[in-house]
């Protein structure tokens, strides 16, 4: 098979796989009809599986249309440390000493706002969290935040369409809030040597624009959940037996050192082998991990890597064609079908681009980095973890993608006009 026909077939098994991302409700569904296939029904309705599972059907038809040492020789080709990374930082943020002291301090911050609890803990969960994540990395924002507003926002008790509202803007949220770094948001990552933009670029031309979008966007998702929220004053894993102090720094020590070490897989993998050890040896100061949860996104973004890659041939050109401002909205558009570091990606490799480019390439891919699930990096993790406070204990595309309108067009005429 020629490569133009390689490059059309790995093209349509993506669109295919983008298909599978707004049917996996549907899916769901099925599942309860047919008891007898059920399980199979609701595998391939948990999103989190679906870019996997086209992966390996990429991988497969390769083998056929070039050879299997040639889909090998591709599929080991690939740069994997993002999806390495986002498993082990899930795990040891979403762990319960790091927890119930993130829990702990929102609390003590919440009594000090002149507003009620409930509402105050809700809007640091989808404000102050993604800010932190410009030092903690998005992943391990989303993680902590996700883990904070479950019980309390993502409650089946919640109307459904403001549970989607409040989840899209805390996935627009963690997406622009990770710039106030160079390092902590994927899609800066990708660019941030090649252009030269370091964390006090990021701050002075994206960090603080992003900041008043996130506290417009908090604001407007906790006044629509107010009369849900009032019920709701604490969080029972903060009213859980204390953690010693000790406890808490180990925890927070390896946490720092992951994000620390996020470009070298060997390394974070080790520290995450002895993170296992200790929360063996101290169990009884531990909540279960979060190692299915954290697994199935490693395997849905490890498949975005495999996918993706075959899609520079028509992404690029579409890149590189556009003006600025058309450039903006280009890249707020793509980022919906395609992770937002990808799409920055590829604007690195276009030689010459001009300053205004890059700024309105980047604006554009953090912008929309909440319109779907594999917008940007962490979304899945978001997904993972709170799917099960919704209906069918499953995330609607077509959900997110209306609840994320709103937020998503703050976020743009914040980095636009600002």
């Amino acid at each position: 098979m020629s490569q133009t026909h390689i490059q059309w077939m790995a093209a349509a098994i993506f669109a295919i796989a983008l298909l599978h991302t707004f049917a996996v409700k549907q899916f769901e569904r099925l599942s309860h009809r047919f008891p007898r296939h059920a399980g199979l029904f609701h595998l391939l309705g948990e999103v989190e599986v679906v870019f996997g599972f086209w992966a390996i059907v990429l991988i497969v038809s390769l083998s056929f249309a070039s050879g299997g040492a040639d889909a090998l020789a591709y599929a080991e080709s690939r740069n994997y440390t993002e999806p390495l990374f986002v498993f082990v930082v899930m795990v040891v943020a979403a762990s319960r000493p790091v927890l119930v002291t993130v829990i702990n301090l929102s609390n003590v911050l919440a009594r000090v706002v002149p507003v009620r609890t409930p509402l105050a803990t809700a809007w640091l969960g989808l404000a102050a969290v993604p800010l932190l994540g410009s030092l903690i990395t998005e992943p391990a924002a989303m993680t902590i935040a996700a883990l904070m507003l479950a019980p309390q926002v993502f409650r089946p008790d919640v109307p459904e369409r403001a549970k989607y509202f409040a989840l899209g803007v805390l996935f627009v949220n963690v997406s622009i809030g990770g710039t106030l770094t160079s390092y902590a948001a994927p899609p800066v990552l990708m660019v941030a040597t090649t252009w030269q933009w370091d964390s006090a670029f990021m701050l002075a031309n994206f960090g603080w624009k992003a900041a008043i979008a996130v506290c417009i966007n908090a604001t407007a998702a906790t006044f629509v959940l107010r009369r849900s929220l009032v019920s709701v004053s604490t969080n029972d894993s903060a009213a859980a037996a204390p953690v010693p102090w000790s406890v808490v720094a180990i925890h927070l020590g390896f946490l720092a050192s992951v994000v620390l070490l996020a470009h070298h897989p060997v390394a974070f993998l080790a520290l995450f082998l002895m993170f296992l050890g200790f929360t063996q040896a101290y169990e009884r100061h531990q909540s279960p991990l979060i190692l299915k949860e954290a697994l199935l996104v490693g395997f849905f973004l490890a498949g975005l890597v495999v996918l993706g890659g075959m899609q520079q041939w028509w992404l690029q050109p579409i890149v590189s064609a556009l003006a600025p401002l058309q450039l903006f909205f280009g890249a707020l558009g793509l980022t919906a079908i395609t992770d937002n570091a990808a799409l920055t990606y590829l604007g690195s490799l276009i030689e010459g681009m001009s300053d205004e480019s890059k700024y309105m390439l980047m604006a554009g891919a953090v912008a929309g980095g909440g319109l779907t699930v594999i917008a940007n990096a962490p979304n899945p993790a978001g997904v993972a973890l709170l799917k099960r406070g919704f209906e069918d204990e499953t995330i609607s595309a077509g959900g997110l993608l209306m609840g994320a309108l709103v937020p998503t067009s703050v976020a743009a005429v914040a980095l636009l006009l600002l």
